[in-house]
């Protein structure tokens, strides 16, 4: 089968993005995997496709490198908005995507070439419920600063859900933490039923953080918008803080606001690489 594939990254955060709106075009995992393989495939942290929706505008279909499904991937709603803008799909700024954490609005932002360069996403309401973050915890008061050990070393950690679980630990520098090592133990911890995404941080400045994620399915990734909301919510809650926040990135900054009214907005940019095809 030749597959039509665009290549799209989120300050590097990137996937293989499947114009499925016409044709339904579906992929085992193992083709997931080939696609995303950085040596034998295309590579990216996952492959997105883009659906027709009954509910929204459009869908987003999204899914790690291991093959494994994902209800949510703030940095690849953006290069979504792009993508449907950019290749005519459609004419409206504030088009409505299908996401397995409901429908999002979209705020696309143009260039002086009439392309999409920046992209806000309402990213909703964050989950701080434990059970329906999930994490496993004795009540249902919110997870905020509490103790999780991996390894016999202790780590504060603050619980939050946008859509998928994130574990969310401040540190004095995330750069000396082992993420290879310490990522996969958070992961696949047994406090997280479906696994989880963990953020360790570090405050730079007043609003101003730097981010590392380890994202369940993918590993270390240069960039998570999911993350860096969830990591916003975290610091305002652990009073680090206010509500809107810088958040430096291996990859580049986002700019995510928790308003009072409940709402975080994610804004960042969105990129094409390239197009091709390619044999599966």
């Amino acid at each position: 089968m030749e597959l039509k594939f665009t290549k799209m990254e989120g300050i590097g955060n990137d996937y293989v993005y499947i114009d499925a709106t016409k044709n339904d075009i579906q992929l085992s995992p193992e083709q997931i995997q080939k696609l995303s393989d950085r040596n034998f495939g295309i590579g990216g942290d996952g492959v997105i496709f883009i659906r027709p929706s009954s509910a929204a505008d459009f869908q987003m279909d999204m899914y790690n490198s291991d093959g494994s499904y994902s209800e949510m991937c703030g940095n690849g709603i953006r290069c979504v908005g792009k993508y449907i803008y950019d290749h005519g799909l459609t004419s409206s700024l504030t088009p409505k995507i299908e996401t397995g954490n409901g429908v999002l609005t979209l705020d696309l932002q143009k260039n002086s070439s009439n392309k999409i360069e920046m992209v806000t996403v309402n990213m909703g309401e964050p989950i701080l419920k434990p059970s329906l973050i999930p994490i496993k915890w004795s009540d249902e008061n919110n997870v905020i600063n509490q103790i999780i050990t991996v390894e016999d070393q202790e780590y504060h950690f603050t619980s939050v859900s946008m859509g998928n679980p994130h574990c969310v630990i401040f540190v004095d520098d995330p750069d000396k933490i082992p993420l290879h090592e310490v990522g996969p133990k958070l992961e696949h911890h047994e406090l997280f039923p479906k696994r989880v995404n963990a953020e360790f941080v570090s405050l730079k400045g007043k609003d101003h953080l730097y981010q590392r994620t380890w994202e369940r399915g993918t590993g270390e990734t240069l960039a998570c918008g999911t993350g860096a909301c969830a990591v916003a919510v975290s610091a305002f809650l652990t009073g680090r803080t206010g509500r809107k926040v810088q958040i430096d990135l291996r990859g580049g900054s986002l700019f995510i606001e928790w308003t009072e009214n409940g709402s975080v907005f994610m804004t960042g940019p969105a990129t094409e690489v390239y197009t091709g095809l390619i044999d599966l």
